[in-house]
């Protein structure tokens, strides 16, 4: 192939880089109500809407919505809240008496044995409450004033669900405190047309209603961001981005690929 021809080749190729870009973008000029405008791509990338004056006005990129509770407050919800379960892993510890320290696996009934104390039911309970039965039952015949700690290792009766643009969409048990980053990445990570400024996650109260939350994975990633805790019963949803969408299934991208040097 000539010099000549490649560089035909290359003309042609960011010509329909440039109307690709512009087809995907037109609805934020639209959204701004800029009336008979059209839209620039200059080299450097930064995009314009040209009005009919000549003048230049920058297009609204509209701002991701985030999440309306704080991320301290999904962390409490997603390890405190929770309600003990058969098979899940807790380590047991009483200050000052190393012989009480143990870590038991919940049996299906939701029950574990402790010395001194026995067969204990924590099928249930939150951690909080857990450890509320276990200081009444040491302070009722062994103990003077117990202080007594209790951590759930796994919780393999919890469990997410993740769906929409990843690669290994599924439901997937919570084996202890998991973040959102962490489940995404269980799932295998973000797919070819997500769009991670928008994910969402669906939550039920304690009343059984539904709430939506928000976040911008991207700035996540960054550090912009907390990264909130999941917590047992969520939905997590990757939508996928409707620009990518668009020039994937266009005719654009046939002509794209025809004129691709590399293909």
């Amino acid at each position: 192939m000539t010099r000549r021809m490649l560089q035909g080749r290359y003309q042609v190729l960011g010509a329909v880089v440039s109307l690709a870009a512009t087809m995907a973008l037109w609805p934020a000029a639209a959204d701004g109500g800029v009336s008979n405008s059209t839209l620039a791509l200059k080299m450097s990338g930064a995009l314009e809407v040209t009005g009919p004056g000549g003048d230049s006005v920058a297009a609204p990129v509209p701002a991701p919505l985030l999440a309306s509770a704080p991320a301290a407050a999904i962390r409490q919800v997603g390890i405190r809240d929770y309600r003990i379960g058969a098979e899940d892993l807790i380590e047991i510890q009483v200050f000052g008496v190393d012989q009480l320290t143990r870590t038991v696996r919940v049996n299906s009934r939701g029950q574990i044995s402790l010395p001194l104390i026995g067969m204990l039911q924590l099928g249930g309970l939150t951690a909080t409450e857990a450890e509320a039965l276990i200081v009444a039952k040491l302070a009722d015949s062994y103990l003077q004033d117990p202080q007594v700690s209790l951590f759930i290792k796994e919780y393999t009766s919890q469990r997410v669900t993740i769906e929409g643009a990843v690669n290994r969409p599924g439901v997937y048990p919570l084996r202890g405190p998991t973040s959102l980053l962490q489940s995404l990445a269980v799932a295998g990570g973000q797919a070819n047309l997500s769009d991670m400024t928008e994910v969402m996650l669906f939550r039920a109260d304690n009343a059984g209603k539904r709430e939506t939350l928000v976040y911008d994975v991207d700035r996540i990633r960054a550090g912009e961001l907390d990264d909130p805790m999941v917590a047992n019963d969520d939905l997590i949803v990757v939508k996928r981005s409707k620009a990518r969408v668009i020039f994937k299934d266009s005719i654009l991208r046939d002509m794209l690929d025809a004129v691709n040097p590399f293909r």
